[in-house]
């Protein structure tokens, strides 16, 4: 490990834990007693928890055969191609160039996990996890993205012991690197592949979490948006096009700017939006905005880089501005086993092989921005907390109350 990790805030027990402990130490037991499984698939009432939790067992050791089967779906393009009509083995063998016997275990294997379903006349056509797979196109980027994330991880103990050097990390330069401080000379070649490949993926993948923000918030109270790690410029766009209203600002690295600037004036937004190159880790943020959003940006570092992004959000904004997070957070502790929780293993452990970023919770979120000086911090509901939680804070002081303390 390259350098220190930041640990997530662990909720105190209640002053019942000495009870829970104890009751958990005997379920233990219990389950480890030889005769209760064959108890419980004997007795009809327990029978279908025994079933549900050998199936989960099951489903955990399998995932890895799981995501290959949609990796190779994604990459001999079938979703697209059965979108457009039903296909046999016979035409999808010629259409893949793999032998029939060989495919049919991949067709039905997804067949089995949703993905495809049979048709007739032995055709097979899109199963119900297929069709969203057919239509986003960052659906299947992220698929292909998530091979470096596997290949890292194929001795876990290795990763976990030096997380950083492998494909992923590569991948997200930002994340550990120093950032470029000044503009690209457009007369000077510059090597911006590395800037380019995840600037693009951000693009493709932001498209749920975009629609979260703009069908749970409401921009019409505002003039004027600065967007930190803005990226390619994904979220202004739609943003400009939902609220025709605004004006905009983008703040992010120097290369990637660049890479904006040119799909904004295809969109004919350049006179509603300004560049404003720099990094938010040696930078003051632009003044002006009335709002400020981070879109899925805290995640990607350590909580000291997180503390000064919000504070100098809270700087930038005027008396009464309002800061927007958005990002995927993790659920909190006492949800933890839950369906909706698995989530959560996999987001640890892409943005530990990321870099020094970390998933947290909305509890931990909206303590760093009180402390940042932000008021009335609350969590706006969302339809799909999957995709990503809202957080917003006001700026109802001039100063921090941390700085404020240290004036009184």
């Amino acid at each position: 490990m390259s350098q220190p990790l930041d640990l997530s805030v662990i909720q105190a027990q209640t002053a019942s834990t000495s009870f829970k402990d104890a009751w958990q130490g005997r379920l233990e037991r219990w389950y480890a007693h030889p005769g209760l499984y064959r108890w419980s698939l004997g007795n009809p009432l327990t029978r279908w928890l025994t079933r549900r939790r050998t199936r989960k067992l099951f489903d955990l050791m399998a995932g890895f055969v799981h995501s290959q089967v949609l990796l190779a779906c994604v990459r001999l393009d079938l979703f697209r191609a059965l979108y457009q009509a039903p296909c046999n083995l016979t035409d999808l063998s010629r259409r893949t160039g793999l032998a029939p016997a060989v495919l049919q275990r991949l067709l039905l294997s997804a067949v089995a996990l949703g993905l495809l379903e049979h048709r007739s006349q032995g055709r097979f056509g899109l199963g119900p996890l297929g069709v969203p797979l057919a239509q986003h196109e960052g659906i299947a980027q992220m698929i292909e993205h998530n091979h470096l994330l596997y290949q890292d991880m194929q001795d876990p103990v290795q990763f976990l012991n030096n997380a950083w050097s492998g494909s992923m990390a590569e991948y997200w330069p930002y994340a550990h690197e120093k950032p470029p401080v000044t503009m690209p000379d457009p007369m000077v070649k510059v090597d911006v592949d590395k800037f380019t490949r995840y600037s693009q993926l951000m693009a493709a993948s932001q498209g749920f979490v975009v629609q979260e923000i703009l069908s749970s918030y409401f921009f019409d109270e505002h003039r004027c948006v600065l967007d930190v790690g803005a990226g390619k410029g994904r979220f202004v766009s739609e943003l400009a096009a939902h609220a025709p209203h605004l004006h905009f600002k983008m703040f992010d690295l120097p290369p990637v700017l660049a890479l904006a600037r040119e799909g904004l004036q295809a969109k004919g937004l350049s006179e509603r939006v300004s560049l404003h190159p720099g990094s938010f880790l040696d930078d003051p943020l632009p003044e002006g905005a009335d709002l400020i959003t981070l879109v899925r940006v805290a995640h990607d570092h350590p909580d000291a880089v997180v503390r000064q992004i919000l504070q100098k959000a809270h700087a930038a904004l005027p008396v009464g501005g309002i800061l927007l997070l958005a990002e995927p957070m993790a659920q909190p502790h006492e949800e933890a086993g839950q369906p909706e929780a698995s989530v959560d293993a996999y987001f640890h452990f892409y943005l530990l092989a990321m870099g020094a970023g970390r998933l947290r919770t909305p509890q931990e979120l909206q303590t760093m921005m009180q402390e940042a000086g932000f008021s009335h911090v609350e969590q706006v509901p969302n339809a799909m907390p999957i995709h990503a939680r809202i957080l917003l804070g006001r700026k109802s002081q001039c100063l921090p109350s941390v700085l404020q303390k240290g004036v009184n």
